[in-house]
């Protein structure tokens, strides 16, 4: 897969978009590669983190969750600020931060230190995404252009949730724990360094727009909060004060948000995007894929690692099949996109990964091999991968230039609770039958709950195939029409 590949020229557009976009698309793609490896790769490294760090039992989830909770909290603030701020700006200041926090997390001394890196490095992850992709959604014209820029920035982002576990078996395994934060530091400075180069200035803007901050302070309070209580959970129980107060608060500041937002002006997320049936339809299915698709890794990493046993190393080099389909799915979904539309794409990655999950979950099994697993990791990987291309297609069309950072940031909040609710459900699910097991049998219990959570997962995914058949053809002028005071052309008129 090559992400320098030419897609297209824009001429005289504003802060001097270059011809070929090839190396800006590399860049793009190789900034979310390093998002997407965060996501999980500090999983192998937490029971070496744990011992070092004096994490008893469960809290080591904590190295997890920090990470999880901020970025999830401020993706739709890093969205309002890559349309107002700069993309360009955003892209450069979210790397900087994650290379710096990463330094901060390897070079920890407490549990304390590594939590707030980790928390740091998840508001990086929340500026990260939404500008990167408001970034390729303005760069390039909506249609194939859009659609290859999108299949080859996926590729690395869907690959990278699983290349995330491989590479953090080699990184522990050889050099230990603290190398799964140094990695960062190097490869985030230089994608920010040469974004100056590479990446097109940001356009000056003609209108003056405010940043709706009582609308942002509610949101991202709300949705940090909201993301909180799920993640926290099942680790401290559903009726533990803590978990219920950061319920009730969230509830109180998103209906906060939503007056707020009524009554703005200029509102942080304006309502009239969901008319938008391609936005709509593209957050639920970003939901629906993360807390089907996206929760199978961390499952996976149970499976070898307590299961059967893996090292660190063993069990990165299991997720190298299942990165190589998804990287395959994703260039499959560009092309079934091109030639079947988004809807039909979206079927056909679901019930290829229907098909493919149901396959996976006999591989759950305490006396089985890896070998059975492999079969359900290829199937199903390209079926994520085809799925992941085409919702990020669908979540970006028909949106106007200069509200492609909300409308991204919107789609990756519900990506990222999504995930979320889905490890918070199916971590309980998995342990039921567990307790009060010791060796063997809490090895055959671990199995057998994750068996039933992986075919809960499939069903997930018929949920995803049916809620993509509300997608219709929805025109993506009309759509962008409906948007909010231009301040940017759009690239047609460019």
């Amino acid at each position: 897969m090559s992400a320098s590949v030419s897609l297209g020229s824009h001429r005289g557009a504003p802060g001097g978009v270059p011809r070929h976009l090839g190396w800006t698309l590399a860049l793009l793609a190789l900034a979310q590669l390093l998002y997407a490896l965060d996501l999980n790769i500090v999983f192998v490294a937490l029971p070496e983190i744990g011992r070092d760090l004096g994490f008893p039992g469960q809290t080591q989830q904590l190295v997890v969750s920090a990470y999880v909770v901020f970025a999830g909290g401020f993706l739709l603030f890093g969205g309002r600020a890559a349309d107002l701020l700069g993309r360009r700006r955003m892209f450069v200041l979210a790397l900087v931060l994650y290379a710096v926090s990463s330094l901060a997390g390897g070079l920890a001394p407490s549990r304390e230190v590594i939590i707030a890196a980790r928390a740091v490095q998840g508001i990086a992850g929340a500026l990260l995404l939404p500008s990167t992709l408001s970034l390729i959604n303005t760069l390039f014209e909506e249609g194939p252009k859009r659609n290859r820029a999108l299949a080859v920035w996926g590729g690395a982002g869907a690959s990278g949730l699983t290349i995330g576990a491989l590479l953090g078996g080699v990184l522990t395994e050889h050099f230990g724990w603290p190398s799964v934060f140094y990695v960062n530091v190097p490869l985030g400075g230089l994608i920010a360094l040469c974004a100056l180069f590479v990446v097109p200035r940001d356009p000056a803007r003609t209108a003056r727009r405010t940043f709706d901050l009582p609308g942002s302070l509610s949101v991202t309070g709300g949705a940090t909060l909201l993301v909180f209580a799920l993640v926290e959970g099942p680790e401290r129980g559903w009726g533990d004060s803590l978990v219920l107060g950061a319920f009730l608060l969230a509830v109180v500041l998103l209906v906060l948000f939503a007056v707020i937002e009524k009554r703005s002006a200029d509102p942080l997320m304006p309502f009239r995007l969901f008319r938008n049936r391609s936005l709509t339809v593209g957050m639920l299915v970003t939901f629906l894929y993360m807390a089907t698709f996206g929760v199978l890794p961390y499952f996976l990493t149970v499976l070898m690692q307590s299961v059967h046993g893996y090292s660190a190393l063993q069990t990165g080099l299991g997720f190298l099949i299942p990165s190589l389909a998804i990287a395959a799915g994703t260039q499959l979904g560009e092309r079934f996109v091109g030639r079947r539309g988004t809807r039909a794409t979206l079927v056909i990655g679901f019930g290829i990964g229907v098909i493919g999950t149901v396959a996976l979950a006999f591989g759950f099994d305490a006396d089985a091999g890896y070998g059975l697993l492999v079969p359900g990791l290829v199937v199903s990987g390209v079926g994520q991968g085809i799925v992941w291309t085409a919702m990020w297609i669908a979540a970006s069309t028909g949106t106007a230039p200069q509200e492609q950072g909300v409308a991204n940031g919107v789609a990756s909040t519900a990506l990222n609770i999504g995930n979320a609710i889905g490890l918070a459900v199916f971590t309980v699910v998995a342990d039921i039958g567990t307790e009060g097991r010791a060796g063997e049998a809490l090895k055959t219990a671990t199995a057998d709950g994750e068996f039933l959570v992986v075919l809960l997962t499939a069903a997930g995914m018929l949920v995803g195939l049916l809620v993509t058949l509300l997608l219709k053809h929805w025109p993506a002028s009309a759509a962008a029409a409906a948007s909010a005071p231009a301040d940017e052309e759009p690239l047609a008129a460019r």
